[in-house]
């Protein structure tokens, strides 16, 4: 079994499988590429057991058959070498490989592909097209938002939610939360699952060029395909916490300020807070946005001044510098505004104005507790 193909085109598409794979994993046959050849065709397949990734490149080759080949490896050679054609030959008695280029033979062993594990098919799966951009924004919007916690696996990543006449995504930590919608996107039937982090990353980074993603669900998997990449991943199992309940409906102190400055100032003023708490206390008085930070044990202290729009009553509230810089980071629009209804409750970060037509951007941030 022999196959020829570009080097630099063999590692475009295997940089892009090899985020999937584990540095340590459980079946020695998931540190390898799965190699499937077909004539004109190999599709290559990395896994992890709960994800995988399937990519399909041109070869010359008449011969059918497969073989799993070491990734490491495999990746360390393709990055030496120059934009050549290789040709690899297969034994498929002693599953040995001999890689040849213009430069000499380097030999290695590959394993049965045979072993390697197979993704669900979901043929009974409910599907939707999507354009790429609109979830690749979806999941940027989102993603920083879910959490880290293995107690609570629900949280760790994307909530997925189809409607009829709109789609939404949701991530929270129990600190921030953020939820992103779409009412210019509609599912033919209405769903709720969450996808975990991995297979959303590889997702965003792989279809950065595509047109449209075709998601395929079922209650325990879903699949993303687009041009020729298939992501296949297990969903997390549980029931997604009531996220609307913690959304404050009244929020009537309400602040319009340029999204650049105020993260600037975020950016300068935390660096003299608490290493701990990252807490920034925001007061607000009139036109005006006072944006303060001190550590006590070390006699720091930071203090800014910024011009606003304001109304409602004076107030001072404190944040988590960090969530703050990570929300008015994942948003693009000039201006954005900030909506409070008390010093304990949570704040509400939202772009002044829709930066698309049909979008729905709503960011919540838990305050913390300022000191006397």
């Amino acid at each position: 079994m022999h196959f020829i193909v570009s080097s630099s085109q063999l590692l475009r598409h295997l940089s892009s499988l090899s985020g999937v794979l584990n540095s340590s994993n459980t079946l020695p046959i998931l540190d390898n590429f799965l190699f499937q050849l077909g004539p004109g065709v190999a599709v290559i397949s990395a896994s992890d057991l709960e994800t995988t990734m399937t990519t399909k490149l041109e070869v010359k080759t008449e011969d059918t058959g497969s073989i799993a080949v070491p990734a490491k490896m495999l990746l360390d050679i393709l990055k030496a070498f120059p934009d050549i054609p290789l040709t690899f030959k297969v034994d498929t008695a002693t599953m040995a490989i001999e890689l040849t280029s213009d430069a000499g033979k380097y030999k290695l062993t590959g394993a049965n592909g045979d072993e390697f594990p197979q993704a669900p098919a979901l043929d009974d799966g409910a599907a939707m097209s999507v354009e790429a951009n609109t979830l690749i924004t979806a999941i940027n919007r989102t993603l920083f938002a879910a959490g880290n916690d293995d107690l609570r696996p629900v949280m760790s990543g994307i909530y997925f939610e189809f409607y009829p006449d709109s789609v939404r995504f949701v991530a929270t930590d129990a600190h921030r939360l953020v939820r992103y919608a779409r009412t210019d996107v509609q599912a033919s039937a209405g769903a709720q699952f969450i996808v975990p982090k991995k297979p959303l990353n590889l997702l965003k980074n792989a279809a950065s060029h595509a047109e449209k993603v075709t998601m395929t669900y079922t209650d325990s998997n879903a699949r993303f395909e687009f041009e020729d990449v298939t992501i296949v991943c297990r969903l997390i199992e549980g029931k997604y916490p009531n996220y609307e309940a913690v959304i404050p409906k009244e929020n009537p102190n309400r602040m319009v300020i340029n999204r650049q400055s105020f993260l600037q100032a975020i950016r300068r003023v935390s660096i003299f807070a608490n290493k701990t708490t990252h807490q920034v206390r925001l007061k607000l008085a009139g036109s005006e946005l006072h944006v303060s930070a001190e550590d006590l044990d070390f006699a720091n202290e930071a203090n800014e001044r910024l011009n606003c729009s304001y109304s409602g009553e004076d107030m001072e509230i404190g944040f988590n510098s960090r969530f703050l810089m990570d929300m008015l980071n994942n948003l693009s629009s000039a201006e954005v505004s900030l909506e409070m209804s008390a010093p304990n409750r949570a704040g509400i970060i939202k772009p002044s104005e829709p930066e698309e037509a049909g979008e729905d951007v709503l960011m919540l941030v838990m305050p913390v507790m300022l000191n006397a």
